[in-house]
């Protein structure tokens, strides 16, 4: 049989409660009902989205390439926790600050050249006090100089996509070609909060460091959402004269997890304001709509060739979609698109194919469906018993 890509759809509906002129905000953008929202009417650009699906509820000018000022942060928090998850870094490791990093003006937690500090503090001083030398000294720690650190920010913003970014620096401090977007800025924070962890010091209202000492230095979060907004805990703020006051934020209630992103707003007080209402809007419209069980399976692919057969996808998280609140009924329709058979070795993690979820013929959300586990190339043994169960044991 030629090789050819098989499209078939499972016609698995499920029932949801919906309002019948229900629209979405699909990942590419919104929809017509949804263009009368106005939210964020100060900032200069904004957006707001689920972070489980990475569904856009709403966006203003979210592409738009602005300084980012200390949400900058963001990515060099991302990156410390992925060499954390890669055990290239561990919490209690110590940080040496650099008489460099000790010269960083702005936000700071005035390190000492020679000072030192474990990662896990050297964290607090970033996503509470927004330390631009905390920020040097960890980029200095894992990437050897703040200019190798730099570089990787770029190459993991090549590798989320983002084409609204460029970094000079890992502290937002303001430079020229230094730059980000709304966007870009929430797909960064969705990533970083793929570590459950971040909460615990973006989250934190209040601190200490160098508490046992003679000089403890108080810590008190820029972002004070996470006090005073319900289910707030994160996750950077940002101001230079340039940027203005930007933030992008996170909160949580009953499953949803919203973030929030707006640059160049007036002060502190409207940014603040105008981020509760995006999430007051999201959270009283939207709820999840379970679709998969972690591990449940969603499609099976033979392997030509294989140690095994066949190869069964299945669902690497939970999976949802958003949908907006409502009492009407409605109908949820999944499509698999994966090929008829793969070649063994089949690698783990690699991609099959995908599962499309759609709402009334309108795409929700794709979902990418990946091998969970490896297959290896059968040996002649194993393709011998194959091909005589075949030859001697057909069905009557």
């Amino acid at each position: 049989m030629k090789k050819m890509m098989l499209t078939w759809i499972v016609t698995l509906m499920l029932t949801v409660l919906i309002s019948p002129t229900f629209s979405y905000a699909a990942q590419a953008g919104l929809h017509e009902d949804d263009g009368d929202v106005a939210l964020a009417d100060n900032a200069r650009s904004a957006i707001l989205i689920d972070a489980d699906t990475g569904t856009v509820i709403y966006e203003k000018q979210s592409h738009e390439k602005l300084p980012p000022a200390s949400i900058t942060k963001i990515m060099t928090m991302l990156l410390t926790m992925e060499a954390i998850d890669k055990g290239t870094l561990k919490l209690t490791d110590k940080v040496r600050a650099s008489e460099y990093a000790s010269s960083m003006g702005g936000s700071q937690i005035f390190l000492e050249p020679g000072e030192e500090m474990t990662v896990d503090e050297m964290l607090k001083g970033v996503a509470m006090a927004s330390g631009n030398d905390a920020s040097v000294a960890l980029a200095e720690r894992i990437g050897g100089s703040e200019k190798a650190f730099v570089k990787l920010m770029n190459q993991r913003a090549e590798q989320l996509g983002l084409k609204d970014t460029h970094f000079e620096n890992c502290n937002g401090l303001p430079v020229a070609n230094h730059y980000s977007s709304a966007h870009d800025i929430a797909v960064m924070s969705r990533e970083l909060l793929k570590y459950p962890i971040i909460t615990k010091y973006t989250g934190s209202y209040q601190d200490y460091l160098r508490k046992d000492s003679a000089k403890p230095f108080w810590l008190v979060n820029t972002n004070k959402l996470v006090r005073f907004y319900s289910g707030a805990d994160g996750l950077k703020t940002g101001y230079t004269a340039e940027a203005k006051f930007c933030l992008s934020a996170t909160a949580s209630r009953d499953g949803l997890r919203l973030i929030a992103v707006v640059l160049g707003e007036p002060n502190t007080k409207t940014r603040n304001s105008e981020v509760s209402a995006m999430f007051d809007y999201a959270f009283s419209q939207y709820a999840l709509q379970p679709i998969y069980k972690a591990g449940e399976v969603i499609g099976k692919v033979k392997v030509q060739k294989g140690e095994s057969s066949q190869i069964e996808l299945t669902a690497n998280r939970a999976l949802s979609v958003l949908v907006k609140k409502g009492s009407a009924q409605g109908s949820i329709t999944q499509k698999v698109v994966v090929p008829e058979k793969v070649n063994a070795p089949v690698k783990e993690g690699q991609n099959i194919g995908k599962l499309i979820v759609y709402q009334d013929g309108k795409v929700l959300n794709e979902f990418e469906l990946n091998a969970p586990s490896a297959i290896d190339k059968a040996g002649w043994w194993t393709m011998f018993k194959r091909t005589a169960s075949h030859l001697f044991f057909v069905d009557s």
